[in-house]
């Protein structure tokens, strides 16, 4: 386990200054890997399909990313159960580097998206391994703390990511959204090296290539259903009849198989714990939210206003700063009034923010979209943070990983999910056009997106009304 720990009482020192000072600006680094990169693609997705094509195929760029972030992120958490965090971790960042270069010299839309699955392949170990660290780490009340931390590097990725994006795209080319990621890499590898010491205790372990082999086919084939349903081939021709149907039986087959394996990729007891079944379910929720959003907030703004790519990213990185900011705040409420509670008020928030942006967004204005992604983000603030939490408090350290794993495995499914629905609903509605040349047609589409993202906020209600009552952690 990770030498350096928190104190019983949860009295150590948290900030830069402290033991564990250094480890905390490793992960910091870390997780600005995947905050940048969320936020700094969407901005330029018109500029991109200008020079690629491929209007229908643009949700694959996020789609085969949280794919593959996804289907990885169980198989990399039982790897950090059982080898450590730290290899784990630095194997995802080289991965993530390697797919950023082949991104930047992408040469086509199909060569992108299949280099972004290369990508999502290392994010599916660095974001959920730099949460683990920190549990192993800090203590509950400790962590309260530590999220302002985590949380201001999503704060100034919410300026930086969108700010770059529009700029790369307005002034330059697209392919620096990718090259800015290399540096990173290697400063983010280097600080956990320098600075991370890990004690494992090295036993015999039997790694489920089966029950991660089926989890990856399953979802691959049931998101390309739904991404490509309508679109490539009609709902009801062979094509969709038959990714679906095999999907659905892979993912049948792979419960049989977790049942049965020695050490499963996805444990079922998570799915049999009440707080760890609903803050799951809550994770989903929060993906499809998330990706709702981003997708279609930029070229929503871009194709009905005409505005510029550096514009958009601004109103959308609204929601990457309340986000930070409702995290921070949200280590101080649930510490006072449980997990269940704070959610409860998140929930609250995003709906509202969620249902104005649907019911304005006939009328596009960049100052009421900024001001609904804002009080969005700090509904997912209030959200995610204190699920996240409340599940990794509930287990031990050699269940922290496996645990965190599946939190972060149900956001990217929703994530992906989502991705796939609401593309599916989009080129639904465009019949084979464009936003730029059918922007009246596009806006009823990102209505639509908008409103199916208001249903699922308030959906969220239920996950949360179903989380275990008297839930305040103790410090």
């Amino acid at each position: 386990m990770t030498t350096d720990r928190a104190t019983k009482d949860g009295t150590a020192a948290v900030g830069f200054r402290s033991e564990r000072g250094r480890i905390l600006v490793a992960l910091m680094v870390t997780t600005g890997l995947i905050a940048i990169d969320s936020t700094i693609l969407a901005t330029a997705v018109p500029t991109i399909v200008a020079d690629l094509g491929g209007f229908s195929s643009f949700p694959w760029l996020f789609s085969i990313y949280l794919l593959t972030q996804a289907v990885s992120v169980p198989i990399y958490s039982k790897l950090a159960d059982t080898v450590g965090r730290k290899p784990v971790v630095l194997l995802g960042i080289g991965l993530f580097a390697v797919g950023s270069l082949l991104c930047a010299v992408a040469w086509s839309m199909p060569a992108l998206i299949a280099f972004r699955a290369i990508q999502g392949l290392g994010a599916g170990a660095v974001q959920p391994m730099a949460v683990t660290i920190a549990g192993d780490i800090y203590s509950v009340a400790e962590r309260a703390k530590v999220q302002g931390y985590i949380a201001s590097v999503w704060g100034v990725s919410a300026v930086v990511g969108p700010t770059l994006g529009g700029a790369f795209a307005q002034f330059l080319t697209w392919h620096w959204i990718f090259l800015v990621n290399l540096p990173l890499c290697v400063a983010a590898a280097w600080l956990l090296v320098r600075f991370l010491d890990e004690t494992v205790e090295r036993r015999s372990h039997r790694i489920d290539w089966a029950g991660g082999l089926l989890l990856t086919g399953s979802m691959s084939l049931l998101i390309l259903a739904m991404l490509e349903g309508g679109n490539a081939w009609a709902w009801t021709s062979p094509q969709s009849v038959g990714a679906f149907t095999v999907g659905l039986g892979m993912l049948a087959a792979f419960v049989l198989v977790e049942r049965r394996a020695a050490e499963p990729v996805l444990p079922l007891w998570v799915l049999r714990r009440r707080l760890l079944l609903t803050t799951a379910l809550i994770g989903m929720g929060v993906g499809v939210v998330l990706m709702g959003v981003t997708t279609y907030v930029p070229t929503y703004l871009e194709a009905l206003l005409g505005v510029t790519p550096l514009v958009s990213g601004l109103a959308l990185a609204s929601l990457t700063i309340g986000w930070p900011i409702a995290a921070t705040v949200s280590g101080r409420i649930y510490l006072r009034i449980g997990f269940r509670r704070t959610v409860l008020i998140g929930i609250a928030v995003l709906v509202t923010a969620a249902t104005t942006l649907a019911v304005t967004s006939g009328t596009a204005s960049v100052v009421v979209v900024a001001v609904c992604c804002f009080v969005m983000g700090l509904g997912l603030g209030l959200v995610a943070s204190p699920s996240l939490i409340a599940a990794q408090s509930s287990v031990g350290w050699g269940e922290r990983g496996v645990v965190t794993g599946a939190n972060m495995f149900a956001r990217a499914i929703g994530s992906a999910v989502g991705v796939a629905m609401l593309g599916a609903l989009v080129n639904g509605l465009m019949r084979g056009q464009d936003a730029v040349s059918a922007p009246e047609r596009f806006g009823d589409a990102a209505t639509a997106v908008f409103t199916a993202v208001a249903v699922v906020a308030g959906a969220l209600v239920l996950a949360a009304l179903a989380m275990p009552r008297n839930d305040r952690p103790v410090p």
